[in-house]
């Protein structure tokens, strides 16, 4: 059965129309529906109509049921906030999910898909009946999809940093129901909004990319909005701004921005910040202010007017709206105040013309051009320390997360996690790692590198990491169709992808063979799946030398001329390697293999090497690597000196022999 990939998606020509209007001008999204909803004063029979009056469980503040027992009203604020100047309303389904509604008792599938549809279907009434009261511009209907009351990212227990009360798995099912229901109702775009926890938001990401790409739903607009909790300028989940952005591009939105939590006042220098960095239109819907002691908003629709247009006269924002304690007089007034000013230019100060990888943990790593390489910390895989590996097989985590403390400490950029083991249940282990690892904001403010031959424990993996990280690796080992289809599961948890040079007939050592199975798989990943070429690493393999075999002596000078001609054919992309295999014939001589592995780099880095995983704390300076020592090892990566192995172990030996001899006179 042939694959459908992310290009065959056929697009709503909502694109079009929205894209035309956002060129025009700033665009209006409408305000709050809660704030709304509580100025009618509703008693619990509102709630319950006649067909909820035998429910067992309390209904009153679900306003999501309105939908169903107060049609009439919620028709009329959709129609309200038209009439106030909104081009966009959302629908009332803030916690239209399986999961939110649990709480009422109201988690069935059948009621929530209809809960939702219903709730579609009454905005787009409101919609329509706009457009023949002022038919001179088009309204919009956003499908709402809000956090839900769980978190995928942090345990609600402090005992237990590696408890969730909710997976993954659970939240793209909950969502994908929602959105499948507001796409059928006929929302025009679907708007993920109030985003506290990032891995929340990408398991609807994944919802609806699987929607549009496998289940045959007409691609729409997405747009994706964080919610910055305080003054710190982070999401409920620790992210920064940056960090938050770099996480769900590739859901590819048409609009991301900032609502609730903060008034305008206190949003603004967080959302100069994401309108810096923002490839895409952005928006802001702020709060009418911070709440009182009676948790009311006091801005008045005047302060937001005000508000509201200093964003637009500084070019920050390309739409506008209200979140809690907003009326529609509020979006009157926003609407008049950004009347006439010009929308944001859609300019990024990160992504432009060469468009960086940019990854991320609680805070981005952006690799531009400044940025000259990478280092992604070993000592956290089973196979690179026998220390980590004994202290995972026995279950010592507090150790374990030690080693990735002192990885940080020494320089590591990015922690490489691997738990690949034949008695170790592989799944399991990297997500409970990745769990807590994720509870340490000293060691998961950088990204991580889910690393495993083990497709179903990089799925775990992939499952745990809010920002966006790398998977290391894939290859076309086993063809083209496995290849494209692990490509496009991991493209859809967002991460950046690490390929091995080694496709069916095995490994490639010759820098023609390295060449030709990375310009495949990269032409296979960006025309099936338009997989962003910054997000494609590839691993030529760094293969041992100075063994003793003949065969095995080019292999270094082999991996440096592929770098070369991989970054001539791909410079958007990146190269890395496993900087350790290098050295396998020297075990148990350290000086050696740190020199070695020092000189490779420094050669390497000059040919285009821009990510390695390795010991970084253990690393000599190139300079400082003794002369002899440094001509003996750089004749092994050029093989230059057919005995160059003898040579270095002689070198071993000696300076050996010479520290346990002047260790003798010490004593």
């Amino acid at each position: 059965k042939p694959l459908k990939m992310a290009a065959s998606t056929k697009k709503s020509p909502v694109f079009e129309a929205l894209r035309k209007l956002f060129e025009e001008r700033i665009v209006i999204l409408d305000g709050a529906m809660g704030t709304e909803i509580q100025s009618y004063e509703l008693d619990a029979s509102a709630f319950i109509g006649e067909e909820f009056k035998d429910h067992p469980k309390p209904l009153e503040g679900n306003n999501d049921i309105l939908i169903l027992t107060k049609p009439d009203l919620i028709r009329k604020i959709h129609l309200d906030y038209f009439k106030a100047g909104a081009d966009i309303v959302e629908t009332n389904t803030f916690s239209g999910t399986t999961i939110a509604q649990a709480d009422y008792g109201l988690d069935n599938d059948e009621f929530v898909y209809r809960l939702n549809k219903q709730a579609s279907i009454l905005a787009k009434e409101a919609a329509v009946e706009m457009m023949k009261i002022d038919p001179s511009r088009p309204r919009f209907v956003a499908g709402a999809i809000g956090p839900t009351n769980k978190t995928c990212s942090l345990s609600p227990r402090v005992a237990e940093p590696e408890f969730r009360d909710i997976d993954y798995r659970d939240l793209v099912k909950a969502y994908s129901l929602q959105a499948k229901a507001l796409l059928d109702g006929g929302a025009d775009l679907l708007l993920i909004e109030t985003i506290f926890d990032t891995l929340n938001s990408k398991a609807a990401i994944y919802a609806v990319r699987e929607l549009f790409e496998d289940l045959g739903y007409t691609e729409v607009p997405v747009i994706i909005s964080g919610t910055i909790i305080s003054n710190s300028g982070r999401t409920l989940s620790g992210q920064t701004n940056e960090a938050f952005l770099a996480s769900v591009l590739h859901a590819k939105p048409f609009c991301v921005g900032l609502n609730c939590a903060l008034g305008a006042e206190q949003m603004r220098p967080f959302l100069q910040r994401l309108s810096d960095w923002c490839p895409t239109y952005v928006h802001a819907y702020p709060n009418a202010g911070l709440p009182n002691a009676f948790g009311l908003y006091d801005e008045t629709p005047e302060d937001m007017h005000k508000l509201l247009q200093s964003f637009a006269s500084s070019g920050l924002v390309n739409m506008v709206g209200g979140c809690c304690g907003t009326t529609p007089a509020h979006i009157k007034g926003i609407a008049s105040g950004v009347e006439g000013i010009p929308a944001r230019p859609v300019v990024s100060m990160i992504w432009s013309d060469m468009p960086p990888l940019v990854l991320s943990g609680l805070e981005p790593l952006a690799m531009t051009k400044e940025v000259v390489f990478v280092n992604v910390g070993e000592r956290c895989n089973i196979s690179g320390s026998r220390r980590f590996a004994r202290l995972i097989r026995t279950e010592k985590f507090d150790e374990a997360l030690e080693v990735a403390h002192s990885q940080v400490e020494e320089g590591a950029q990015v922690l490489d996690i691997n738990v690949d083991e034949g008695m170790i249940d592989g799944p399991a282990m990297m997500e409970r790692f990745l769990r807590l690892l994720a509870s340490d904001p000293a060691v998961s403010r950088v990204p991580v590198m889910v690393d495993s031959s083990d497709f179903a424990v990089i799925e775990a993996g992939l499952r745990q990491v809010q920002g966006k990280c790398v998977v290391n690796s894939l290859s076309l080992k086993e063809g083209e169709e496995e290849f494209l289809t692990r490509a496009k599961i991991v493209r859809r948890y967002g991460a950046a992808v690490v390929i091995m040079a080694f496709d069916e007939e095995g490994q490639a050592v010759t820098c023609d063979r390295k060449v030709e199975i990375c310009s495949r798989s990269f032409k296979l990943l960006t025309e099936k799946l338009e997989f962003p070429p910054e997000d494609i690493i590839f691993d030529p393999n760094i293969l041992t030398i100075a063994t003793g075999l003949e065969e095995h002596n080019n292999y270094a000078l082999e991996f440096l001329n592929a770098i070369s001609e991989l970054k001539r054919l791909f410079p958007l992309s990146h190269i890395s390697g496993g900087l350790s295999n290098l050295s396998f014939a020297f075990r148990g001589l350290e000086t050696v293999r740190q020199a070695m592995h020092s000189a490779f780099l420094y050669h390497a880095i000059q040919r285009g090497m821009d990510m390695g995983i390795v010991n970084a704390g253990a690393l000599p300076v190139y300079s400082d690597i003794e002369p002899e020592l440094l001509k003996l090892v750089e004749d092994a990566i050029f093989n230059r000196d057919s005995a160059a192995s003898e040579n270095l172990l002689q070198y071993a030996e000696r300076h050996q022999n010479d520290a346990k001899s002047g260790g003798e006179k010490k004593n």
